[in-house]
């Protein structure tokens, strides 16, 4: 046998053992439907958002837009999402940097290889968050994240960043890609995430029931029935850092331990008044003066992102983080940990707020329930509208905000990892009956204090839901940044 046929017999080998190789991947992954062999890798096409990190984010802020639904699925997207490409961008360091910063989350793997390839740290993060995301959102969702497959548009936004297909041929998927995935997917399977019990109401007054068709003048067919209520058993979800979700259960209501007490205390009296005075739609003639201000009205706007079509609460606090990060120039390596530490409190955020809000002995009613079956005010309607113009309540009990817990959360990871609460900076929304787009603040505690309130301007929370959700926020927050990803 020749030289040259010898070579070549030993180049369809190791194809044909690659191949063999991302079969098993595929398999184990769920992740990778077809091979296009190639294995020279294309240079990457003009970018305008050249972070990787920050162009996965974006890609699946745009998810949440499209794919609508509850915005603790949505941190827990996130969450996977950002841990795994934190892992997958620890191993890229560890195999071509020699050393890791801090800590992996699951596993960082020092993976095979004799030379580093071209944009091979875009290669790993991008075709990690692609399968992710596949697995959550695409073809191959288990836990239905969104009841549509937005594969397609995964596809298309992998094809812009690399001008090639995700299902081609990559070395990567072997060595590390396919690792990264399947610790993830397998970390999280069997959390909880996919229970189908739904929520039985309490009816008693003080106790949340659905408002969209109590009322002739709020119609709104998203919360007209219990059964809609979003996401009621996601307290009993798994969390990512927290030991479970009631490690950090507020106490406040559960002093009054029933209904009646609830409703007959002063302190609920005096939590109706000021959410009534201050989060009306307009005057009526039993509400005559709206005690809210102009910029109080813009923010109130600015943070909502209730409906379906904006990037939701999990979405603005990556957004917020997208940028502080880019204003403060951060680099690959510190966005994939900076990322992966605000989704992972996000996500643990959010299961505490679902276990706060439904798996106590009080499921506190929406403001609009207690002013108007109070007797206060038959007329009053929160702020916040739909994108119909129609005044709606997010179709979940009140207490405690899940803004305010979000945006504590985002705020006491960012403070820790900057070493300072008081670095100044400016913030967009996608709101799109915001008035005012973007909105400048001195501190994360203070955009943190602002979204809790805005939730009492909005019509929809109590003041307490908000000042105990920033408490339970920042609990959060703590537990994360001293447990996960710490510097080494």
């Amino acid at each position: 046998m020749s030289v040259n046929a010898r070579t070549t017999g030993r180049r369809r080998t190791a194809l044909w053992r690659r191949t063999l190789a991302v079969t098993a991947v595929m398999a184990a992954t769920g992740s990778i439907i077809a091979l296009t062999p190639a294995t020279a890798q294309a240079a990457l096409p003009a970018q305008s958002i050249t972070d990787p990190v920050h162009y996965w984010n974006d890609v699946l802020q745009n998810v949440f837009r499209k794919a609508g639904g509850g915005p603790v699925p949505m941190a827990r997207a996130a969450a996977m999402m950002n841990a795994a490409i934190y892992d997958a961008e620890s191993s890229y360091q560890l195999k071509w940097k020699g050393r890791m910063t801090s800590e992996q989350y699951i596993h960082a793997e020092n993976y095979a290889g004799f030379s580093e390839g071209p944009d091979e740290e875009e290669r790993v993060i991008g075709r990690t968050a692609y399968n992710i995301l596949l697995n959550l959102y695409g073809v191959n969702r288990p836990n239905k994240n969104s009841t549509r497959d937005w594969t397609a548009y995964l596809d298309e936004r992998f094809n812009q960043r690399f001008g090639t297909s995700p299902t081609s041929f990559d070395l990567v998927d072997i060595t590390v890609v396919g690792k990264m995935v399947n610790q993830m997917m397998a970390k999280r399977a069997g959390d909880g995430s996919d229970t189908p019990l739904l929520y039985n109401l309490d009816n008693e007054p003080g106790a949340w029931r659905p408002t969209g068709g109590d009322y002739p003048d709020m119609l709104d067919d998203k919360c007209d029935d219990a059964a809609k209520a979003v996401n009621p058993y996601w307290g009993q979800v798994a969390p990512f850092s927290l030991t479970s979700g009631s490690q950090f259960r507020p106490t406040r209501l559960g002093q009054f331990a029933t209904y009646a007490n609830l409703v007959a205390s002063p302190e609920y009296k005096a939590q109706v008044e000021a959410v009534r005075t201050a989060g009306a739609a307009a005057p009526t003639t039993a509400t005559p003066v709206i005690n809210r201000t102009p910029d109080q009205f813009n923010a109130a706007w600015f943070w909502a992102n209730d409906n379906d079509g904006t990037y939701k609460p999990p979405g603005h606090m990556l957004q917020a983080t997208r940028e502080v990060s880019k204003a403060r120039g951060l680099t690959v390596y510190q966005n994939a940990r900076l990322f992966a530490l605000v989704s992972i409190a996000l996500a643990d955020t959010g299961i505490a707020v679902r276990d706060a809000k439904f798996a106590t002995p009080i499921d506190l009613w929406r403001p609009v329930s207690a002013i108007r079956e109070g007797g206060l005010d038959p007329q009053w309607k929160p702020l916040l509208k739909n994108s119909a113009g129609v005044n709606v309540n997010p179709c979940f009990p009140a207490y405690v905000s899940g803004h305010a817990s979000f945006g504590a959360a985002w705020a006491g990871v960012m403070k820790r990892y900057f070493g300072s609460d008081n670095l100044a900076f400016d913030l967009t929304t996608d709101e799109p009956l915001a008035p005012v787009k973007t909105r400048h603040f001195t501190s994360f505690s203070a955009a943190a204090k602002e979204d809790a309130d805005s939730r009492v301007w909005l019509g929809v929370h109590f003041p307490w839901d908000a000042t105990d959700g920033l408490a339970l926020g920042e609990k959060v927050a703590d537990q994360v940044f001293t447990t996960q990803l710490r510097t080494l």
